[in-house]
């Protein structure tokens, strides 16, 4: 992303190797987020691997830190329910592709206290996001809305109305998007996708959110998007491209 910022030329390439120098990486979780004062969160939507994560994370953060999770779907009080300190605990729900995104989704739990809630606005703004307050329900306020759209367009497709390409040039166009459904389903993840639907459509009760055949059998064969190069479109060029 920050290669791509430099070729369009809104990144500085020193820009690019100050971030890159504030950035280091790790595979021991506890040492790795030991005394910080704030925590992210972003695995595979699977509440128990989740939970994993946050029974170790709640041993060694600062006692004043801030324990997030950028789950797009998942209750953010039965998340909590893994940190011994639940009233730090709340969601904060990027959006693809991050720098770029503005919205930041501030969800609160149950437990959630106003102090963690006045910390993460203040992170937000610190970002460089527009932040917004939800409540934990499921789908919250931005998933439940954009996996509709981006459902009807897979049944669209699957009911031949019109390609992949064309569907998405309709919301760019004529809705002002900055992405059409199905080549942000590609960049999110066509398996992600499909857990948030299961999900929705099990707490919700609703038909609404039944995943797609089209979906299915993509992630069946192991096409998950643009992690995998091909989804909806053909990312082997690095570009999205029309599949036959």
């Amino acid at each position: 992303m920050l290669d791509k910022g430099v070729e369009k030329g809104k990144v500085s390439a020193e820009d690019r190797e100050a971030v890159l120098g504030r950035l280091s990486t790790g595979s021991d979780l506890a040492a790795a987020c030991t005394g910080a004062d704030v925590v992210i969160e972003a695995a595979p939507e699977k509440p128990e691997l989740k939970k994993e994560i946050f029974s170790t994370v709640a041993g060694v953060v600062a006692p004043d830190a801030l324990v997030a999770t950028n789950t797009s779907s998942l209750s953010i009080s039965e998340l909590a329910t893994a940190d011994s300190a639940p009233e730090r605990f709340l969601g904060l729900h990027f959006f693809n592709p991050v720098p770029i995104m503005k919205l930041l989704e501030i969800v609160v739990g149950e437990a959630t206290s106003d102090e963690a809630t006045a910390q993460a606005r203040a992170l937000a703004e610190r970002l460089g996001k527009d932040p917004i307050v939800v409540k934990d329900a499921p789908g919250f306020a931005s998933s439940r809305l954009g996996i509709a759209l981006g459902l009807e367009a897979m049944r669209m497709v699957d009911e031949g109305v019109a390609s992949p390409a064309d569907i998405d040039k309709a919301m760019e166009l004529g809705y002002r998007h900055p992405m059409g459904p199905l080549k942000l389903t590609d960049l999110v993840g066509l398996d992600v996708r499909l857990h948030i639907a299961e999900y929705l459509a099990k707490t919700l009760d609703d038909r609404r959110f039944e995943a797609p055949a089209i979906l299915r059998r993509l992630v069946d064969e192991g096409h998950h998007g643009k992690k995998t190069g091909r989804g909806f479109y053909d990312w082997s060029s690095g570009e999205p491209k029309s599949v036959d």
